[in-house]
């Protein structure tokens, strides 16, 4: 018989990783999932993963992301401090204009912060900076090592989903192309519940009204003997010199074929814009990670249930014509998606939110809810197709 667990998610990238700690700590038997026998292969372990907060005017996006690095930082440094590095992270305008906005961020900076000026920035060894945002209590996440720290938390198994059934009482998956040792069969387990963190890829469900898409993320860690204690934002990410490591980081190619587009140089555009900002004279690559990170069309998360499109369209063809009928979802089935260029910011308190509505019933946060998004596609549908 398969092996029953209360939820299984699927993708271990940290999203799906932080989920399964989220829900093991209410309690559940949980089992984490991926086709590769190691975590953060795709667009997580080739992140930045800073932990820092967002800039800006106090929009909706900004209030959110803040709110959730303020639970990162304290999740981090509750449970994983050896990988998340508190080193501070000091934001730089990108240039003279833009530096004339952080004057009218400042009012809406409610992350604790001070400003640095140009003398203190080139003390510190930044170049070709003009008065910036510190933010003290921010940092950068070891991404690799934090996704197999909280991964090692957690039942974890290989397993290359093929298909998901569901029995009326439990999801059943049924392995894909990895061998098993059971001779000839396929081999199954079930869950209660299941949560797809996929990220970019999706192949299971329609999901396609989430809109969920991919950028192409790129990584360099050098070598170095740069005294540089801080990490930085400007263009691109800048590390402190962690252990003799610094991290450039991340690139953001939106290309269908990007190791194509990058000429096989995936960190041509990340060396030459951090020798704008440090002396990477003595850089020596140590590795390079490239991934597909996943955003969605509103740059909001995707967390929650997961509608039966199917169902909605064959009950209700109206919808294209702007009905609002009452939304069905697919019994049990749960998405944690759509993090961005913030992945290692939001998936803590994301999880948090998707365990207490998966435990606890608890409704999803409106900000985050996949719901947002689905009639305004079916309308979008009728518009293209005329």
């Amino acid at each position: 018989m398969p092996k029953a667990y209360d939820t299984i998610i699927i993708g271990a990238g940290i999203a799906g990783c932080c989920a399964a700690f989220a829900l093991q700590q209410k309690g559940q038997k949980v089992l984490l999932v991926d086709r590769s026998s190691v975590p953060a292969s795709g667009g997580s372990g080739a992140a930045g993963a800073f932990v820092s907060p967002k800039i800006g005017k106090g929009s909706a996006l900004q209030a959110l992301t803040n709110e959730a690095y303020e639970y990162a930082k304290d999740f981090y440094l509750k449970y994983f401090p050896k990988y998340f590095h508190q080193t501070g992270v000091i934001r730089i305008p990108k240039d003279a204009e833009d530096a004339e906005k952080f004057k009218l961020y400042e009012p809406f900076n409610n992350s604790k912060y001070r400003w640095v000026d140009k003398e203190e920035l080139e003390a510190i060894g930044i170049q070709n900076a003009d008065e910036s945002f510190m933010f003290e209590e921010a940092g950068v996440c070891d991404a690799p090592a934090m996704c197999r720290a909280i991964w090692e938390q957690v039942p974890f198994e290989q397993f290359d989903v093929e298909s998901l059934e569901f029995d009326g009482k439990y999801w059943l998956l049924k392995q894909g192309n990895i061998p098993t040792q059971e001779s000839g069969n396929k081999k199954c387990i079930k869950a209660k519940n299941i949560v797809l963190a996929t990220g970019y890829q999706n192949t299971l469900f329609d999901m396609r009204y989430m809109g969920v898409r991919g950028t192409w993320g790129s990584r360099g860690d050098y070598y170095s003997k740069l005294k540089l204690n801080v990490s930085m934002h400007k263009s691109i990410s800048v590390s402190a010199n962690i252990e003799g490591i610094i991290k450039l980081g991340a690139t953001h190619n939106k290309a269908k074929y990007p190791c194509m587009a990058c000429d096989g140089k995936p960190l041509k555009s990340l060396e030459e814009q951090g020798s704008l900002m440090v002396d990477t004279s003595d850089f020596v690559l140590k590795e390079t990670f490239c991934g597909m990170r996943s955003g969605s069309k509103d740059y909001f998360p995707l967390v929650g249930k997961v509608i039966d499109v199917p169902f909605m369209f064959e009950n209700y063809p109206a919808i294209t014509r702007g009905a609002k009928p009452q939304i069905k979802h697919i019994e049990n089935l749960y998405v944690l998606n759509g993090l961005g260029g913030r992945g290692f910011v939001f998936a803590p308190l994301m999880a948090k939110w998707l365990a207490e509505s998966i435990t606890q019933a608890k409704e999803t946060d409106k900000r985050v809810d996949p719901d947002r998004l689905f009639l305004k596609w079916c309308r979008k549908l009728r518009v293209n197709s005329e």
